[in-house]
């Protein structure tokens, strides 16, 4: 299926996409939790620190746990080629067994990835089951190339963009949709995920301090509210090599666009359960999902400058 067709995007014609929004049977809540590290180039110590936070929010509770972007290693670009792994490394299957001995659903973040046959890297995020099986491999779609606060970010220096939106589904049966970081400032891969179903969508981070404190939480309350879906966001938080500083204010937003748990500036994780049925109540009061007129959008070849 074209899924930019399937939400109305770049297409004339209207979608019969058909929404499956519902849960297995009995589910009303679902516990998530966002891990906020402080990852610097050391990669034992990242992992370290991950795999405690992890254990303590699934002794919380949390069935589903988000960690954030690049959670491994976050550095240089030097620090992104010596670090990068493939998905049968040793960061991989450390989230596999861990979502397999804890049973919980474990979107790790992110990941440098390095692919055969690819002479620049990967930004992937993995959903690991409780099962230990991968559920989704998801490669950041927008590189962050940028100048903001003085500083000039260059993502595409090592890495690559990819080309696939990939939703996943939780143990519960809940639909989630995947992306990283900069994805968010691209409102139209969010609706698609949501017209695919996703109901709860998940932003691993390394949001720059100027950008975090200027638009962060506000993206991430309208992502929301736009796509009546629960936010998930795992941020990093302080400095990290060279001389870079990321936001931090990792937090869990619903349908409503209320923020239900904000991190504090310190390596921690935030916990919130997710209501599904007041989810499903505010897509029916206010169906602004089910009254998209796709026929109706247009969008230019080119941004308009």
């Amino acid at each position: 299926m074209n899924l930019l067709a399937a939400a109305g995007w770049g297409s004339h014609e209207r979608s019969t996409l058909q929404i499956d929004w519902s849960v297995n049977a009995g589910e009303t809540n679902v516990r998530a939790a966002a891990v906020q590290l402080n990852s610097k180039d050391d990669k034992g110590r990242n992992l370290e620190v991950a795999d405690r936070l992890t254990r303590a929010a699934a002794a919380d509770g949390a069935t589903l746990v988000l960690l954030p972007e690049k959670f491994n290693v976050l550095g240089t670009h030097e620090d992104y080629v010596a670090g990068a792994e493939t998905l049968d490394g040793p960061t991989v299957t450390w989230a596999r067994d861990t979502a397999r001995e804890l049973g919980i659903d474990l979107v790790a973040g992110s990941i440098v990835e390095r692919r055969e046959d690819r002479d620049k890297l990967s930004n992937t995020s993995i959903h690991a089951g409780p099962d230990g099986e991968l559920k989704a491999v998801y490669r950041k779609i927008h590189m962050f190339d940028v100048e903001v606060g003085g500083q000039t970010y260059r993502e595409s220096e090592s890495q690559e963009g990819g080309h696939e939106i990939v939703a996943s589904t939780s143990a519960e049966g809940v639909g989630l949709g995947l992306t990283v970081c900069y994805d968010l400032r691209f409102p139209e891969l969010f609706r698609t995920l949501a017209v695919e179903g996703a109901r709860v969508l998940l932003v691993p981070a390394a949001f720059t301090k100027v950008t975090g404190e200027a638009h962060w939480e506000i993206l991430l309350r309208a992502r929301a509210i736009e796509n009546q879906a629960f936010v998930v966001a795992a941020d990093q938080v302080g400095p990290h090599p060279p001389d870079k500083v990321s936001f931090g204010g990792s937090m869990i937003v619903d349908p409503w666009g209320e923020v239900l748990a904000r991190a504090p500036d310190e390596e921690c994780f935030v916990a919130a359960d997710l209501d599904l049925e007041r989810q499903e109540e505010i897509r029916e009061k206010l169906p602004s999902l089910a009254n998209r007129v796709p026929d109706a959008y247009r969008r230019p070849a080119e941004a308009l400058h």
